[in-house]
């Protein structure tokens, strides 16, 4: 019997997760491991298409850059997700880069050899269904939230990144981000400028309600946040 999907917390279990144990060990022997450091690009915006990549572990960055020069974080992929499945599968050029945020473990599969299995294996048609329904779900929310005030959508993704990613201070004051994030990197997941995130983060650093330095994160106080992104 096919095994349902891993509960992770109120998130949905990811692509690899989704998959039956026999689906996973098919695609591990049919792809290629590859072990990358943080800060390289695994796939450039812009370039053909004939693979797509499972994220085994570490995290991704997925950035765009406009024709201006302008660069924007659009999303974080962490472990377990399928990444490159839109161009990979449609065979078009690639509409943004995947750049590692961290020491990162991919599983490369042709886009072919993938397809095929999609179309003959029930697993993997459900994981990859679940995979397209979610990033269609967070498109639709990424634009219904753009009319929510800054603070509040800031607010909201720093408990996401929390929850995802989230890793206690030694003295229990806190818990740090355990990714390098710059304010750009914030401003692009939100789709507003770097100085109104920037604003919003003084004022909390003011608060009390976070620490900043380069590139990290740490919430002081995940209840004050989770008012400021739901009310209560």
């Amino acid at each position: 019997m096919a095994a349902g999907p891993v509960a992770v917390g109120h998130r949905p279990a990811s692509f690899w997760e989704a998959l039956d144990p026999a689906d996973r060990a098919l695609l591990e022997r049919s792809g290629t491991r590859v072990s990358l450091p943080a800060d390289r690009t695994l796939l450039a915006q812009g370039d053909d298409s004939d693979h797509l990549v499972v994220l085994l572990g570490g995290w991704i960055k997925v950035v765009a850059q406009s024709h201006a020069g302008y660069r924007a974080l659009l999303a974080l992929r962490g472990p377990g997700e399928l990444l490159g499945e839109q161009a990979g599968l449609e065979a078009r050029r690639r509409s943004a880069s995947l750049l590692t945020a961290t020491a990162a473990e991919v599983l490369q599969l042709t886009a072919a050899r993938f397809h095929g299995y999609a179309r003959s294996r029930p697993s993997v048609a459900a994981a990859l269904g679940q995979t397209l329904s979610q990033r269609l779900r967070e498109a639709d929310a990424q634009r219904t939230g753009i009319t929510e005030p800054v603070p509040a959508r800031l607010a909201a993704l720093l408990l996401d990144l929390v929850e995802r990613c989230g890793e206690p201070e030694p003295d229990g004051a806190g818990r740090r981000i355990a990714l390098p994030l710059s304010q750009d990197d914030l401003a692009g997941l939100l789709l507003t400028s770097r100085r109104t995130v920037s604003r919003v983060l003084e004022q909390w650093r003011a608060q009390g309600l976070v620490v900043t330095g380069r590139q990290s994160l740490l919430v002081r106080s995940v209840d004050q946040l989770k008012t400021l992104a739901f009310g209560g």
